[in-house]
C-alpha cells in the first residue's frame, strides 16, 4: 500500500538552539509529525518507528497539549519509508496517559473518519 510519499523528506536540525537559553540549555524545538484542526479542536500526530523512544523534551510537550482543551495527542507507531507500515497507535488523554487504541491502519482510519465527525458543528 503506498500512500505517503516523500521518504527522503529533510528533518530540521535544531541543534544550533542547544544553549540559547542558559538556564535551561537543552531547550529546544521539537517538531510533531502531522495536526489537523477541524472547527476549532485539534487532532496532533506523532510518527514513531517501532522500538523508537519519545524524547523526554517531546513527551512534555506532547502531555502538555493532550491536556489542552480542544487537542487530542495520537503516536502512530509505524513508518512512511516505502509506503505505508502501519503497527499501531495510542491515544494520549487529558490527564497526559496514553493507552493502546487500535493495532491496524483501519482501526487509526475509523478513529480518524470518528474524531473529524465529533468536531464538526
Amino acid at each position: 500500500m503506498k500512500l505517503m510519499r516523500n521518504q527522503n523528506a529533510s528533518h530540521t536540525d535544531y541543534a544550533a538552539f542547544k544553549g540559547l537559553i542558559s538556564k535551561n540549555p537543552k531547550f529546544v524545538p521539537s517538531n510533531i509529525d502531522g495536526i489537523c484542526e477541524r472547527n476549532g479542536h485539534f487532532l496532533v500526530l506523532e510518527w514513531k518507528r517501532v522500538g523508537e523512544k519519545i524524547s523526554k523534551g517531546q513527551e512534555l510537550l506532547l502531555k502538555a497539549l493532550a491536556k489542552t482543551p480542544k487537542f487530542m495527542v495520537v503516536i502512530i507507531y509505524g513508518d512512511t519509508d516505502d509506503g505505508l507500515n502501519f503497527d499501531h497507535y495510542w491515544l494520549m488523554d487529558e490527564k497526559g496517559e496514553c493507552f493502546k487504541k487500535g493495532l491496524t491502519f483501519e482501526d487509526f482510519t475509523k478513529f480518524y473518519q470518528f474524531w473529524y465527525e465529533i468536531v464538526s458543528d
